[in-house]
């Protein structure tokens, strides 16, 4: 979870668990041919009621195709090659944009100002007036 660095990218979205995998490579012409699915779960606070609620993102079929030669060749390192930043890149794109707890989230509960304000007998724009009025009179 900590390799893939997921967390604190998006103030509405922790990552929960650790990735789930089940890939497998081929060796084609020069070339490593990654193919699979990956599966991660996510906390998302919603951004319209701000509840909790648990998501999934899957990527499957997951494919990722790297070059051994030519202008960007993979590192391989005792046989092994890195597949960390194409992972988050793929995870990134992935996450939800404006996550909702439910397509239909009405947000959270409001009154409107009138039901709150009390009635006054000054009129708004009386009102209005003497706001800019004592504004005006601070010496900034």
């Amino acid at each position: 979870m900590e390799e893939l660095d997921l967390n604190g990218i998006d103030e509405c979205i922790r990552v929960t668990q650790p990735l789930k995998h089940d890939l497998e490579v081929q060796l084609i012409e020069g070339a490593f041919l990654v193919r699979g699915s990956l599966a991660l779960m996510l906390e998302c606070t919603c951004v319209r009621c701000l509840k909790l609620f648990p998501a999934r993102i899957t990527l499957a079929p997951w494919v990722c195709h790297l070059m051994r030669e030519g202008e960007e060749p993979v590192a391989i390192v005792n046989d092994c090659v890195d597949l960390t930043p194409y992972i988050r890149e793929d995870m990134l794109l992935a996450f939800p944009q404006h996550p909702l707890c439910e397509p239909g989230c009405n947000g959270l509960p409001y009154k409107s100002i009138s039901s709150v304000r009390q009635p006054s007998s000054v009129s708004p724009i009386e009102d209005d007036a003497s706001a800019w009025a004592e504004l005006n009179k601070l010496k900034l």
